[in-house]
């Protein structure tokens, strides 16, 4: 057989597979695992968005902060953890601080939010909780711990001239489980706890 020959028909079969393989795994695959994600996990699929009065307000996968436009506290509200993606849940600069637990400035950084957590929730700055004053490691966990929630019940309660008892209630029917109640530690999703809350109001 003639060696150019051969090598067109080669080439020939080559494309036709590169073309056939596009299509498929190109094309064809991500348009049939997203067409599974839309029938089978809708609400995933499109981010986890929460809703709050018929409009989003945000996805419960991602944390968000409820404060000022200095950056101060919002009272009325549950407070999340600290992050260090961007300027502050950025998803798309996650990450964490990066800086190991002698590192002078992130010592510095944990002392000013423990100071200005104890003053906020009147308490002593050995009572706040770890989550209050440390950034997670992709800087966009929603969660906080029960027991910085409890710190918080006080505060939120009497900003909003609510019982403590029926705000730490809310508090208890958001704190989620450990996963198969032994994987990780118990949680309380920020977002949708404040959530809750502004329903009262409704």
């Amino acid at each position: 057989m003639n060696p150019v020959r051969s090598s067109m028909r080669q080439l020939g079969v080559s494309l036709r597979a590169l073309a056939v393989l596009t299509l498929l795994l190109g094309v064809g695959y991500p348009l049939a695992v997203a067409g599974i994600g839309q029938a089978a996990l809708h609400g995933r699929a499109n981010g986890s968005m929460v809703s709050s009065g018929g409009t989003e307000v945000g996805s419960e996968l991602i944390g968000q902060s409820f404060t000022d436009a200095d950056g101060a506290a919002l009272p009325e509200w549950f407070q999340s953890r600290p992050s260090a993606a961007g300027d502050g849940y950025d998803g798309g600069a996650s990450s964490g601080s990066n800086l190991g637990p002698l590192n002078e400035d992130l010592a510095a950084a944990v002392t000013e939010r423990r100071a200005a957590v104890a003053e906020l929730e009147g308490v002593a700055p050995e009572d706040v909780p770890a989550d209050a004053v440390t950034t997670s490691g992709s800087g966009l966990d929603p969660h906080i711990s029960p027991e910085y929630a409890r710190l918080q019940v006080d505060r939120v309660a009497a900003e909003r001239g609510l019982d403590p008892e029926q705000v730490q209630a809310l508090v208890d029917d958001a704190t989620q489980a450990p996963f198969a109640g032994v994987l990780g530690s118990s949680t309380v999703n920020v977002l949708l706890l404040n959530i809750s809350l502004a329903e009262l109001d409704t």
